[in-house]
C-alpha cells in the first residue's frame, strides 16, 4: 500500500520526530511510505532518504501562499497514485485535503492532529486561521487521529467531526530510551560537577507554551546547593536575552546548564534524577515518555494528557503554579534513592505496557489497512 505523508517541515519537532519514527518502524513489505514537506528537508529530510524512503520538499516560505509549489504538488500526487494520504499537523492537514481536487480516483484522507486546543488566543492568527477552516474540511476526511483524549475532545467541542475520531498516542523506542548508570556518570563529567550533583532537567524548545519563566521561577525557590538545573532544547542558551535573564532573576548561575539543541537527547535524559515540564498547554508531550521510558520519575504540569500518561508514577502539577512545582521536586528529592528507583522502574513499565513504538506502529498499520478497505 503507498502511502503519501505530508507535513509542513521536518525540522526538531515532537510531529517530525514522531513520523521519523514510525516510517522506521513500519512493515515495508506492507507498506511504501513517501514523504512531502511543504518547506524544506530540516532536520529529518536526508535520514529519511539515508533510510530508503523518498523525500520531496515544495519548498514554500512561512506566510506565503506559493502557486508554483501547489502545481508541483498536483504533479507529485498524480505520479506517486497512493492508496491514502496522511496529513500531519494543522498546515498539512489542510493541503491534504486540497489534493482531492488532484485526484481523478477517490483516494481515502487522514488527519492526524498532535496539538492541544485550549484556547485560539494561543495560536498564532494564520494558525487560527487554519484551525477555523478545518472545522468545515474536517468532515470530508476518513479519519482523524489525535495523540492524546483531551486534543480529540477540544477539536470535537470546536466543531471537528467526532465521528472521524481515533486516539493513537505517540510511541517510545525502549531500546533507545532506556536506564543507563553510563549516562548518568557521563552526563554529570560533561557539566564538571560532582558525581552526587542532582539533576533536573526539562527538555523543550524555547517557546511561550513551554513556560520555561515557570520552571526557572520553580528553580529559584528550590535553594539547594547540591540540585543543578540541565535544559535543552532550541533556542535554549545564554544568548536568548530572555533566557539569560531567567538565569539572572533568580540567581542560577553556575547551577543551571543550557544545552541548546541537541541530537542525543536518550542519554541526556537518561542522565537525570527528575525529568519535568512547565508548559501551560500540551497534547501528548514525547519528552515525558522518553523519560518514563528511561526510568527517570516525572513532574508535570497538568495539560493534555501528562497525567494520564504519568499515572502513579509520578507528580503532577497546576499549570502556571511555580510554587507546586517546586514542592513536587522536593518531594521526589526527599523521597530518596531507592524509592525513587521504584517509581522510574514503574515508569518504564507502564511505557512498555501503554506506549511502545511497536505497538502504536501496529495500530497505524491497521488504520492504513481498515481506512483502504473501506474506502
Amino acid at each position: 500500500m503507498r502511502v503519501i505523508h505530508i507535513i509542513g517541515n521536518l525540522t526538531m519537532g515532537g510531529a517530525e520526530m514522531m513520523l521519523y519514527k514510525l516510517l522506521q518502524t513500519m512493515n515495508r513489505e506492507r507498506f511504501e511510505s513517501v514523504v512531502i514537506s511543504l518547506m524544506d528537508e530540516g532536520r529529518f529530510g536526508e535520514p529519511l532518504k539515508k533510510a530508503g524512503f523518498s523525500v520531496h520538499t515544495l519548498d514554500m516560505k512561512a506566510g506565503k501562499d506559493s502557486v508554483k509549489a501547489i502545481w508541483r504538488l498536483r504533479h507529485l500526487i498524480r505520479s506517486i497514485n497512493p492508496a491514502l494520504i496522511q496529513g500531519w499537523m494543522y498546515h498539512g492537514n489542510i493541503v491534504t485535503s486540497i489534493t482531492r481536487l488532484f485526484i481523478g480516483k477517490k483516494v481515502p484522507i487522514i488527519w492526524n492532529i498532535r496539538h492541544a486546543l485550549y484556547d485560539l488566543q494561543h495560536e498564532k492568527k494564520s494558525t487560527a486561521q487554519i484551525i477555523k477552516i478545518g472545522t468545515m474540511l474536517s468532515k470530508r476526511t476518513a479519519k482523524i487521529i489525535y495523540n492524546s483524549r483531551i486534543s480529540a475532545q477540544q477539536h470535537e467541542a470546536f466543531g471537528y467531526g467526532a465521528n472521524k475520531t481515533v486516539i493513537i498516542p505517540n510511541g517510545f523506542d525502549t531500546q533507545e530510551f532506556q536506564p543507563s548508570q553510563t549516562a548518568r556518570a557521563k552526563l554529570r563529567n560533561t557539566l564538571q560537577v560532582p558525581e552526587n550533583t542532582f539533576l533536573i532537567g526539562l527538555i523543550a524548545r524555547y517557546h511561550p507554551v513551554k513556560d520555561h519563566a515557570n520552571f526557572f521561577q520553580a528553580a529559584g525557590q528550590l535553594a539547594k546547593a547540591n540540585v543543578h538545573f540541565v535544559l535543552a532544547g532550541r533556542n535554549v542558551e545564554l544568548n536568548n536575552p530572555v533566557i539569560a535573564k531567567f538565569v539572572q532573576e533568580q540567581k542560577l548561575t553556575g547551577r543551571v546548564h543550557l544545552l541548546g539543541e541537541r541530537r542525543d537527547i536518550s542519554h541526556l535524559t537518561a542522565g537525570l534524577d527528575i525529568a519535568s515540564s512547565s508548559s501551560y498547554t500540551e497534547s501528548f508531550p514525547n519528552t515525558v515518555g522518553e523519560a518514563m521510558a528511561c526510568g527517570v520519575p516525572c513532574v508535570v504540569t497538568d495539560v493534555g494528557d501528562s497525567a494520564w500518561m504519568v499515572g502513579k508514577t509520578g507528580k503532577v502539577v497546576p499549570p502556571y503554579d511555580s510554587e507546586a512545582l517546586a514542592e513536587a521536586w522536593n518531594a521526589l528529592i526527599k523521597m530518596g534513592t531507592e524509592q525513587r528507583k521504584q517509581l522510574g522502574e514503574a515508569a518504564r513499565k507502564r511505557v512498555m505496557d501503554n506506549f511502545s513504538l511497536t505497538s502504536i506502529t501496529r495500530q497505524y498499520e491497521q488504520l492504513y489497512e481498515q481506512t483502504s478497505l473501506s474506502s
